[in-house]
Protein backbone atom coordinates (compact mmCIF):
# COMPACT_ATOMS: atom_id res chain seq x y z
CA UNK A 1 0.00 0.00 0.00
CA UNK A 2 1.36 3.53 -0.93
CA UNK A 3 1.91 5.63 2.09
CA UNK A 4 2.07 9.34 1.93
CA UNK A 5 3.84 10.83 4.49
CA UNK A 6 4.17 15.14 5.26
CA UNK A 7 8.22 14.89 4.42
CA UNK A 8 7.22 13.36 1.13
CA UNK A 9 8.43 15.67 -2.22
CA UNK A 10 5.21 17.02 -3.59
CA UNK A 11 6.79 15.68 -7.14
CA UNK A 12 7.45 11.77 -6.16
CA UNK A 13 3.50 11.70 -4.84
CA UNK A 14 2.59 13.33 -8.24
CA UNK A 15 4.68 10.41 -9.92
CA UNK A 16 3.33 7.48 -7.49
CA UNK A 17 -0.11 8.83 -9.02
CA UNK A 18 -1.83 11.67 -11.36
CA UNK A 19 -5.01 11.50 -10.12
CA UNK A 20 -3.64 13.20 -6.81
CA UNK A 21 -3.13 16.57 -8.70
CA UNK A 22 -7.15 17.68 -7.90
CA UNK A 23 -6.54 16.89 -4.45
CA UNK A 24 -3.23 19.54 -4.31
CA UNK A 25 -5.20 22.22 -6.19
CA UNK A 26 -8.54 21.32 -4.13
CA UNK A 27 -6.31 22.20 -1.20
CA UNK A 28 -4.75 25.59 -2.60
CA UNK A 29 -1.72 24.29 -4.15
CA UNK A 30 -1.86 25.45 -7.58
CA UNK A 31 1.86 25.26 -8.79
CA UNK A 32 2.63 21.90 -9.13
CA UNK A 33 4.76 22.11 -12.28
CA UNK A 34 6.92 24.65 -10.42
CA UNK A 35 10.13 24.39 -9.46
CA UNK A 36 9.15 24.17 -5.72
CA UNK A 37 6.95 21.21 -6.26
CA UNK A 38 10.28 19.45 -7.09
CA UNK A 39 12.12 20.15 -4.15
CA UNK A 40 9.47 21.04 -1.79
CA UNK A 41 8.25 18.96 0.85
CA UNK A 42 4.38 18.75 1.42
CA UNK A 43 5.07 19.91 4.86
CA UNK A 44 7.37 22.82 3.58
CA UNK A 45 4.62 23.63 0.73
CA UNK A 46 1.67 23.58 3.72
CA UNK A 47 3.80 26.12 5.92
CA UNK A 48 4.11 28.53 2.88
CA UNK A 49 0.40 28.00 2.36
CA UNK A 50 -0.68 28.28 5.67
CA UNK A 51 -2.22 24.79 5.71
CA UNK A 52 -2.97 22.23 7.66
CA UNK A 53 -0.67 19.25 6.26
CA UNK A 54 -1.82 16.51 8.61
CA UNK A 55 -5.33 17.05 6.67
CA UNK A 56 -3.67 17.24 3.16
CA UNK A 57 -1.56 13.98 3.65
CA UNK A 58 -4.67 11.92 5.38
CA UNK A 59 -6.60 12.95 2.31
CA UNK A 60 -4.42 11.50 -0.11
CA UNK A 61 -3.79 8.56 2.00
CA UNK A 62 -7.35 8.22 1.77
CA UNK A 63 -7.08 8.38 -2.22
CA UNK A 64 -4.65 5.46 -2.01
CA UNK A 65 -5.98 3.51 -0.01
CA UNK A 66 -9.14 3.91 -2.49
CA UNK A 67 -7.70 2.60 -5.62
CA UNK A 68 -5.96 0.11 -4.06
CA UNK A 69 -9.01 -2.12 -2.53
Amino acid sequence: MSKVTKDMIIAEVLNMNQGTVPIFLQNGLHCLGCAMASGETIEEACAVHNMNCDALVDELNQFFAQIEE
